[in-house]
């Protein structure tokens, strides 16, 4: 049964249609209005509140912290500067992704680290001969994205101090509401934004401070179809949505390395002994995986014709399909992925996606079709692979 996270007072209250879903055992807004794209308009426009709090959240710290961190991840963790945020996937032995998520460097000997799916238990047995203490704080410590080209002014406005010095990927505490919260320089949207870490005892107090401050920025609440839409746009994966989790994969079709989901760049096999290297450097000796993970641009003109074909205007997809649809070489017609993410960007105006493909299809400029359906009737629509991210709005990183 779902529970309502730190913020439901306050989120229950605008979630006019009560348009629910769970997510991590909470409560999450789908959407907040009759429809997402006001609040859409409110990532990319104004300022916008995400309530992340099903995010599982872990302190690690004691003396031997670090050397677990680094034992886990596939990024050197001796190069995390106290005050500084990493993102990073880690893997199991074979090489393949456990999960991705952050970790934030507290202080010498603390870290938080949030992940997408439970990780108490592989911290736990990768600790082994460490002296260090993992401590699950997911329920007393909520979170909130605050996101969008405002949310600097709002954050500032309530805080009462400037954040123009707090860089991207970087965090530092301050006071909000007469508050302790961490705020990291972090987020899932593309966008100039911050996520607050706040004790849950407080969160509706600190939420109250931050709409109050955000009136004049036309601040709203978010739900998750606004910000799956943007994380796309943004080019970012979603577990086992993108990729499934080793631990979830039936199969070895369905486990993923990094370098198979756009991840490869956060791989670092200088570093020292860390789980799955050995498998990683087995893979790039190869010559690297068979599929890597591209971003996609469907022809508009296309997906009109076989609506025209049936009597019917041309529909653009509404919310991010999460159904993994298959695509095609365009010369033979045979399958040679699969679509896993895609959706219409309100910004860019055109249909995008992200897709799985061979190697030998990933080079931008590639041509690919993807499947589409329209009153039961299979066709197919000509796709151009883009670099990603499809948008890189420079403020993400003033």
């Amino acid at each position: 049964m779902s529970v309502g996270t730190a913020f439901h007072p306050r989120t229950e209250a605008h979630n006019r249609k009560m348009q629910w879903r769970e997510w991590s055992g909470y409560f999450a807004a789908s959407v907040y209005a009759d429809f997402h794209d006001i609040e859409y308009n409110a990532i990319r426009e104004q300022a916008a509140l995400i309530d992340v709090s099903p995010l599982y959240k872990y302190e690690v710290r004691g003396r031997d912290a670090l050397a677990l961190v680094d034992r886990v991840i596939t990024r050197d963790a001796t190069k995390l500067k106290d005050g500084a945020v990493y993102y990073a996937p880690w893997c199991d032995e074979d090489g393949k992704v456990v999960d991705d998520g952050t970790i934030h460097r507290l202080a010498a000997d603390r870290f938080r680290w949030t992940a997408a799916d439970p990780q108490y238990r592989w911290l736990t047995m990768n600790a082994t001969g460490l002296q260090v203490e993992i401590e699950d704080v997911s329920e007393s410590l909520a979170a909130v994205a605050l996101q969008g080209p405002w949310s600097r002014a709002v954050l500032e406005a309530a805080a009462g101090e400037s954040f123009a010095d707090l860089r991207y990927f970087r965090r530092r505490g301050t006071t909000v509401a007469g508050t302790a919260i961490d705020v990291s320089r972090t987020g899932y949207t593309g966008d100039l934004g911050y996520e607050l870490w706040i004790p849950a005892g407080r969160a509706v107090a600190v939420w109250d401070a931050l709409v109050s401050a955000g009136k004049p920025y036309g601040i709203r609440p978010a739900g998750m179809i606004a910000l799956d839409v943007v994380r796309l746009e943004a080019g970012l994966i979603l577990l086992e949505v993108d990729y499934t989790s080793a631990r979830h994969a039936m199969n070895s079709d369905q486990a993923y390395s990094p370098y198979e989901i756009g991840l490869g760049r956060l791989v670092d096999l200088a570093k020292g002994a860390f789980v799955g290297k050995r498998a990683l450097a087995a893979e790039v000796r190869s010559g690297g995986p068979a599929r890597r993970l591209v971003g996609i641009e469907l022809t508009w003109d296309d997906i009109v014709e076989l609506y025209d074909a049936r009597g019917l205007p041309p529909a653009a997809p509404a919310v991010v399909s999460r159904s993994h649809t298959p695509l095609f070489d365009v010369g033979g017609g045979r399958q040679i992925g699969r679509v896993t993410s895609l959706g219409w960007s309100p910004i860019l105006k055109k249909p995008i996606a992200l897709a799985s493909v061979p190697a030998s299809h990933e080079r931008p400029g590639s041509k690919v079709s993807v499947e589409w359906t329209v009153e039961a009737r299979r066709g197919r629509v000509r796709a151009t692979v883009v670099e990603l991210p499809f948008l890189d709005l420079p403020r993400k990183r003033a």
